[in-house]
C-alpha cells in the first residue's frame, strides 16, 4: 500500500468511526433490550477499528496519526440489570452517591465515575466504576439527568443535574 491509498483507507476508517459513535448515540435512546443486543457488536467494532485497522495504517505512515485527538473508547459494557450489589447496598444508596457529586454545570462522565467509587470507597463498599455508569444510563434514561454523548464513553461524554 502506498500513501495515497492508504491516506483514502484511513479517511473511510476514520468515517467509520464516526459513523459508530452516531450510531451508539442512536442506541442510547432506544429500549435496554435493543441496547444490549448492539453494545457487544458495536464494542468488537470500535476495538477492531482502533486496535488492529488504524494501526496497520499508522504503523506504515505513522503522519497520518492524528496528533491530539484522543479517539474515544467504550470504557464499560455493564447494564445495570446485570450489576448485583451487595445486600447492604441498595439503588437509592448509589443514587444518593451519584446525585451528591453531580452539579448543574456539565462534567465529564469519567470525573462523575471516578468521584462516586472514591465516595463509596471512603464509606467502605465494594463498588465497581462500571456499576455507576450503568446507574447513569439508568438515571439519563429516566430523565433524572442530563447528558451528552455517549455514558459509556467515560471521557467523551457528560452529565449534570437537569
Amino acid at each position: 500500500m502506498d500513501r495515497e491509498q492508504a491516506a483514502k483507507i484511513h479517511e473511510h476508517l476514520l468515517d467509520a468511526v464516526q459513523a459508530i459513535r452516531r450510531a451508539n448515540d442512536v442506541l442510547f435512546d432506544f429500549d435496554k433490550e435493543t441496547r444490549k443486543k448492539f453494545a457487544e457488536y458495536i464494542g468488537y467494532i470500535n476495538s477492531d477499528l482502533h486496535a488492529e485497522m488504524l494501526p496497520i495504517i499508522y504503523d506504515q505512515f505513522p503522519d497520518l496519526k492524528p496528533v491530539h485527538e484522543e479517539i474515544p473508547e467504550i470504557c464499560s459494557t455493564l447494564l445495570w440489570e446485570d450489576v448485583r450489589l451487595p445486600p447492604s447496598i441498595t439503588e437509592a444508596d448509589i443514587d444518593g452517591v451519584i446525585f451528591s457529586v453531580l452539579k448543574p454545570q456539565w462534567r465529564k462522565t469519567a470525573l462523575i465515575v471516578h468521584q462516586a467509587h472514591d465516595k463509596s470507597a471512603a464509606l467502605g463498599w465494594p463498588i465497581e466504576d462500571e456499576i455507576f455508569v450503568a446507574r447513569l444510563e439508568v438515571l439519563a434514561e429516566a430523565g433524572r439527568i442530563d447528558y451528552q454523548g455517549y455514558l459509556r464513553y467515560w471521557r467523551h461524554s457528560e452529565v449534570r443535574l437537569p
